[in-house]
């Protein structure tokens, strides 16, 4: 890696492909050395690095000698449009070379927005070891479940963090808001998709058949296809999902929040003047796999497809996190200021960042 660049106390480092490396600078040293977890910030479709700059200098900040955080770019721009398995094991290329580098690593978070949170559902998935024998026998002996859990590319996973991620994909009624919920548009997005978002967008309206397998999102609700999803983001001590209530035009509260239209809350303005967007909270028990069967849908108003999603995503437990931005000035891009995209444009979703903060499990 290249020498790094301090500011504000803050080391920035360019990593593997032009992703950045950020850490707390101290005592001249150019290298991180107490920090050994690892945050790995993954942006959206389109997108790059500097999408999560603003989010990535307030953890250091905050977390100084705790988190090492790592701003993906292996997947840039337009290279976000090759689907999200292509985008998955670049994705995981590049943690695997992230670890190598820094052998003080000991535990591993991701932090993902939009498209990001599904390609980063893959990278677990693919990293994902189970526990060895001998940690099955320890937790055995010590009465504790931990070392069940298995490890992320040999690190200990904790916070599995995505935000504004369409989840469920994106077919189904309002699951796009920018169609207006009119059905006619919303089949004809499924169609012409492909034209404008390549192989990802096949994958988001689960119109791919690769060699007449399932749609990938489909597959990415089960242990038995090619890498075991379930089990990897069941071995993160948490799992969060942070969703727009509204004035997200790209992605639906629906989906970005893992539920089904009559387990959507009624939500009231915050009063809390340290997470002002922040409207409902909710911890989400894991439904029981082994009796976890697809609730019965009524054909002309639901999913079948969209159930069996939210019934694979639910045998795990969710931290659900509903945002409002509908006061402020820049409401219509909520999608962004949730992410904090840009630090001056879309500075009023700061207080989610520090929701994210602190409540990060170290």
């Amino acid at each position: 890696m290249e020498n790094g660049v301090v500011e504000n106390g803050v080391c920035h480092k360019e990593s593997v492909n032009g992703s950045h490396d950020l850490w707390k600078y101290e005592n001249g040293l150019d290298v991180p050395s107490s920090a050994d977890h690892l945050v790995v910030m993954v942006h959206g479709i389109l997108g790059n690095a500097n999408d999560w700059k603003f989010a990535a200098e307030q953890f250091v900040r905050a977390l100084p000698d705790k988190v090492f955080v790592h701003c993906s770019e292996r997947n840039a721009a337009k290279l976000t449009l090759d689907g999200i398995d292509v985008m998955g094991e670049r994705l995981a290329e590049e943690v695997l070379e992230v670890i190598k580098q820094a052998p003080q690593l000991r535990k591993i978070s991701f932090v993902a927005h939009s498209v990001g949170g599904l390609v980063s559902r893959y990278v677990i998935g693919k990293l994902y070891q189970p526990p060895t024998c001998s940690n099955a026998e320890d937790s055995m002996a010590n009465d504790s479940v931990e070392s069940l859990r298995g490890t992320i590319g040999g690190l200990e996973p904790m916070n599995f963090i995505t935000v504004a991620t369409p989840h469920l994909g994106s077919r189904g009624n309002k699951q796009v808001p920018f169609l207006f919920g009119v059905t006619a548009f919303e089949k004809a997005a499924s169609v012409i998709i492909h034209w404008i978002f390549r192989r990802t967008g096949r994958h988001l309206f689960l119109t791919d058949d690769d060699e007449g397998k399932p749609p990938l999102l489909k597959r990415m609700v089960e242990d038995h296809y090619e890498y075991p999803f379930i089990l990897a983001l069941q071995a993160f001590r948490r799992r969060v999902a942070y969703s727009n209530v509204g004035y997200d035009h790209i992605v639906g509260w629906r989906t970005s929040s893992i539920r089904r239209i009559s387990e959507l809350p009624k939500w009231e303005d915050s009063l809390n003047e340290k997470y002002p967007h922040i409207v409902y909270e909710e911890q989400c028990k894991a439904d029981d796999a082994e009796h976890c069967e697809p609730n019965s849908v009524d054909d002309s108003n639901s999913d079948k497809v969209e159930e069996e999603l939210v019934t694979g995503l639910s045998r795990v437990s969710w931290e659900k996190v509903d945002v409002s931005f509908h006061s402020s000035r820049l409401r219509y891009a909520a999608h962004s200021v949730i992410q904090v995209k840009d630090h001056y444009m879309h500075a009023e979703g700061a207080d989610v960042i520090q929701h994210i903060i602190d409540h990060f499990l170290l």
